[in-house]
């Protein structure tokens, strides 16, 4: 290939650069266009095609994190493999040994609360009527949601018509249940290997910044996890004995939703989960009960808040509630309700990390103090003013300044010719 090389001063004639091409090179940035080509075409296979196989590896790696406590107390007394399966195992027969003895009042309380909804919307409605003078009417109220009994005939026929598509969606729910516990399975049986593998890609002197961050990650994941389980079994079970005592309607169902919701909802669960036991126990024969319930609530949530959760989960996270809300919903909008339990976990992982490797200072007091008198005094100045004699200062500014260099030891003033001399 040959160039012109635009004509130098004196010069008579352009001059002809040669520039030759290695084939060397063009190969090599063909296949660096190829490459990154086949990685964009894998990137749209795995979050399309494949999408819901890399989220079930992802979430098995989360809950093969939160198993990691238990698995690895029982590796120290047999091979990691047995432990795994049996961790597992006795998760399983925790939640069938709880559908066997509660499992037909559950499903008979919320077949009893879900044909009685109708009645205690009516009656909140007549509540609201009668305690604060209004004429709400249920009808317009439903037809405004566009809930007529019309359409209400025809998506009972839509569902009755859709049962092969109701089985289809459970066999594939089982399907996906399977796929994850099989992939959780294998992911925490062999977490050790995944985690060496993972360090082995990283030269030596990075390995144990890797190594930190993993052991951080499984420690906050497996903490978090745990804990909630651990406040939502006691909150449940506190919950369900008080209501069943005070002769609550579907004590189960109400008590087992307040204490699921208020722990594994982030920040506001605690408000949501109320709400639904409150106004069953105000609108079931005996309205006192919404008050107690709602009672009870608020100060089981404060003793909660002030003994039980900082004993059970202070060393799992600790996120600002703005920080944990926010990464609450960035999970949920990009993984649903999964990515909304795990977002906290994953940001008290990023805030550990960072409180590791960021170097902080320690901010005085007396540093605070001095910097809130100059904002004062800054605040306090007046303008100067268009009316003052040019070069005109301040007689109190004059007398700080000469005092200023009164007290100023004396430096050293470069003369101009090459010596100095004390100002």
């Amino acid at each position: 290939m040959t160039l012109f090389r635009r004509a130098d001063v004196g010069d008579d004639e352009p001059q002809h650069l040669k520039v030759s091409l290695d084939l060397k090179s063009v190969w090599h940035a063909t296949w660096i266009v190829i490459g990154a080509l086949a990685l964009l075409t894998a990137l749209g296979y795995l979050t399309g095609s494949a999408g819901s196989v890399v989220f079930n590896v992802v979430m098995a790696f989360f809950l093969a994190a939160a198993i990691e406590p238990a698995v690895s107390r029982f590796a120290m007394h047999m091979p990691r493999a047995l432990a795994t399966g049996l961790v597992v195992l006795l998760l399983a027969c925790a939640v069938v040994g709880f559908f066997a003895a509660f499992g037909g009042l559950l499903v008979d309380e919320v077949q009893a609360l879900i044909s009685a909804a109708p009645g205690l919307v009516t009656d909140c409605v007549d509540w609201v009527n009668r305690k604060f003078d209004t004429d709400y009417d249920i009808n317009k109220l439903l037809s405004s949601v566009n809930l007529t009994p019309d359409n209400v005939a025809n998506y009972g026929s839509q569902l009755a018509g859709g049962v092969l598509g109701l089985v289809t969606s459970v066999v594939s729910t089982a399907f996906n249940l399977f796929v994850l516990i099989f992939f959780t399975c294998y992911i925490s049986a062999g977490l050790p290997r995944l985690r060496t593998w993972v360090a082995g890609l990283f030269p030596p002197r990075q390995q144990r910044v890797v190594l930190t961050v993993w052991e951080v990650f499984v420690a906050k994941v497996g903490g978090y996890v745990a804990a909630r389980f651990i406040l939502a079994t006691i909150s449940a079970t506190i919950h369900c004995t008080f209501m069943m005592l005070i002769g609550m309607p579907y004590w189960l169902a109400l008590g087992l939703w307040t204490g699921i919701i208020a722990q594994f909802v982030p920040n506001i669960g605690t408000y949501i989960s109320i709400v639904l036991p409150v106004l069953v126990g105000a609108t079931s024969d005996k309205p006192i009960n919404g008050l107690f319930i709602l009672i009870f609530a608020i100060v089981y949530q404060q003793i909660e808040n002030v003994t039980i959760e900082p004993n059970i989960s202070a060393r799992a996270v600790d996120v600002h509630p703005a920080v944990s809300f926010a990464s609450a919903l960035a999970g949920a909008n990009m993984f649903g309700l999964a990515g909304g339990l795990l977002g906290v976990p994953a940001a008290a992982t990023a805030m550990a990390i960072l409180d590791l490797y960021k170097t902080r200072y320690e901010v005085k007091s007396s540093t605070l103090d001095a910097a809130q008198r100059d904002a004062k005094k800054d605040l306090d100045d007046d303008p100067p003013t268009n009316d003052d004699p040019p070069g005109q200062r301040d007689p109190v500014e004059l007398a700080e300044a000469d005092s200023a260099a009164d007290a100023a030891p004396d430096r050293a003033v470069n003369t101009g010719a090459g010596g100095s001399t004390k100002a």
